[in-house]
């Protein structure tokens, strides 16, 4: 058994940067590279792209530009590769691999981990009357694919086949970190930390340059942005590990850096479910080595449920998004009075064609202020805005309707309008995500000509023992000055679903007990209520995470579907962070005396 093994992100998500797999071969490579591809939405736009050519259905950016142009480089540095690039089709992306590397003249072992896929299932599920594990919806008619979140374990079972390239389905994304380690270092299914531990890990890396000073909050503070190194975990037997990155990459590892990366998507910390564990990531230290270094340890693990989450697609009619810039006197007022024209002309040919309103529709002037905050609203007048409206149809003749009237802005809309071209109607798919018993998915493994049926895990795991949460003891504190929250935090946000979560890392420890009276759920609630869905109800929860001094906010039923359905500019939530970090912190006067508009 090795005493470290060395993990790098080639990728964070389809389509990311070209750079990474070149800056982890320059100098010293890892052991593996995982080169994470998937999203929920990725899923739906494979789909899309599958019902279009049968040809498609993975990521072809994995074998044209994040994996295949380093084929060789790669073999002949002996670095493993584990990725989820195979989407709705890991053979065809094995294939297309194995193609390539055979022009290349490389002897690579590609293995296929399978079992995700529940096609063939769906009149199984409907039957059996399965609902949506978050709204309770029934199943509805129009689902037509659907989809496992599977572990680790079986990419651990095609490594110890001897496999170089491991190419999954859809399995949780840090489970490609996890996989290795569970090879390398022999932990067993009930090494609940030690799982916990490469899941963080995991975690950490699966979105690529987002660790080292990507989307960081100090964003202009990152030295040599262009060159960002992508993350390496270094990684022990015991499960604790150091963050890094590549020598002579531009970029930041630092505890803000990691911290945000650790809180990123998560819902309830204690309780950060993955196939092959519960994750508590409330008690989570890091410690600042040395430059770009930073350790990890105190990651607790818990049996995982007896469940795998699914998320099925279903169809919902077509999209239409379309973009008008506006420049000039009045361009806001110019932008608003011209879109809300174009909608109701639409909505007057829809009645003409007797054909159903749109079953959803928005409407932003972006540069306005609007999207922002309520409380900002009006006070921004830019002379360059942009008109953004989007609508979904259930009949793709509706959506052609708007679609078609777009162009007509450029003779009877605003002075200072400018086209964009004539926007594409697309399919549209929600997500319908249930929960399947663990014993009813097997997982299959082909290496070669050999194919490995494992055995389906048991739905029957040991009760956890009881555990405190992990809570801050401290007095409430308050001030007779303030300062915007940004002078005493990091803070980063993201979505799952129709929720979006906040993590608030205090920037140092003293600053915490301001942090945490000023940003109570109650004031979250009203500073974010016009985030919600329904904002006369919508309600923040507030976790502590004392190990990184930091609170988490969930914010559930807030994005209107989120995802491809989601309608507002931030689908993904990845401004929400910034909404919060300019809500007042009442501190003491000497203290915000130290304020100079950056930070303290």
């Amino acid at each position: 058994m090795r005493d470290l093994v060395r993990i790098g992100a080639g990728s964070g998500f389809a389509r990311d940067s070209a750079v990474g797999v070149s800056q982890m071969l320059a100098h010293d490579p890892p052991d593996y590279l995982i080169f994470e591809q998937l999203a929920e939405q990725v899923m739906v736009n494979f789909l899309q792209e599958w019902q279009r050519s049968p040809d498609l259905g993975y990521s072809t950016a994995l074998v044209d530009v994040n994996l295949g142009p380093y084929l060789g480089a790669i073999s002949a540095a002996g670095v493993k590769v584990i990725t989820n690039g195979g989407g709705l089709r890991p053979h065809a992306a094995a294939a297309a691999l194995q193609r390539l590397a055979d022009q290349l003249g490389l002897r690579l072992k590609i293995a296929v981990v399978e079992g995700d896929n529940l096609n063939d299932r769906l009149g199984e599920f409907s039957r059996q009357g399965y609902c949506d594990m978050f709204t309770g919806e029934a199943w509805p008619e129009n689902l037509v694919a659907a989809h496992a979140y599977m572990g680790a374990f079986p990419i651990a079972a095609a490594l110890d086949m001897g496999a170089d390239i491991v190419i999954t389905g859809r399995v949780v994304d840090s489970a490609l970190t996890l996989g290795p380690l569970i090879h390398e270092f022999g932990w067993n299914r009930s090494d609940y930390d030690k799982l916990a531990a490469g899941t963080v890990a995991g975690h950490i890396l699966e979105c690529g340059g987002q660790a080292t000073g990507g989307t960081f909050t100090d964003y202009c503070d990152i030295p040599d942005t262009d060159n960002i190194g992508f993350p390496i975990a270094e990684c022990r037997p015991d499960g604790t590990f150091v963050v890094t990155k590549p020598e002579g990459t531009g970029g930041l590892v630092s505890i803000g850096t990691v911290s945000e990366q650790l809180l990123y998507e998560v819902s309830d910390p204690a309780a950060y479910l993955v196939p092959d564990v519960v994750c508590d990531v409330t008690e989570v230290r890091m410690a600042q080595l040395g430059p770009d270094r930073v350790e990890v340890t105190g990651a607790r693990g818990m049996p995982p449920s007896g469940f795998y989450k699914v998320c099925g697609m279903v169809e919902a009619g077509w999209r239409v998004t379309a973009m008008h810039p506006v420049i000039g006197i009045d361009a806001v007022a110019k932008a608003r009075r011209m879109a809300d024209g174009l909608l109701a002309r639409a909505n007057r040919l829809l009645e003409a064609a007797k054909l159903p309103p749109w079953s959803a529709v928005q409407r932003d002037i972006i540069g306005a202020g609007e999207l922002f905050a309520a409380w900002s609203q009006g006070n921004m007048q830019p002379s360059e805005v942009v008109s953004r409206i989007v609508v979904i149809h259930d009949d793709i003749r509706g959506a052609n309707v708007f679609r078609n009237e777009y162009l007509a802005s450029l003779t009877n809309g605003s002075p200072g309008t400018i086209g964009t071209g004539t926007p594409p109607a697309i399919p549209v798919h929600r997500l319908f995500s249930f929960l399947l018993r663990r014993d009813s998915i097997a997982a299959v493994v082909t290496y070669g000509d050999a194919v490995k049926h494992l055995a389906p895990e048991s739905a029957e795991q040991p009760t956890p023992a009881a555990r405190p949460r992990a809570r801050m003891a401290m007095l409430d504190v308050s001030g007779d000055d303030s300062v915007p929250l940004i002078a005493l935090a990091w803070g980063r946000s993201g979505d799952k679903g129709n929720l979006y979560n906040i993590g608030i890392i205090a920037r140092r420890f003293e600053y915490l007990p301001y942090i945490r009276s000023a940003l109570s759920e109650e004031a979250v609630s009203n500073w974010l209520r016009h985030t919600f869905d329904d904002p006369s109800t919508g309600r923040v929860r507030r976790y502590d995470v004392p190990g990184i001094n930091a609170l988490n906010f969930v914010a559930k039923e807030a994005l209107r579907g989120g995802g491809a359905v989601g309608l507002s500019l931030d689908a993904n939530a990845k401004g929400m962070a910034q909404q919060l970090l300019q809500m007042p912190v009442a501190v003491p006067a000497a203290l915000a005396a130290k304020w100079d508009g950056v930070r303290l």
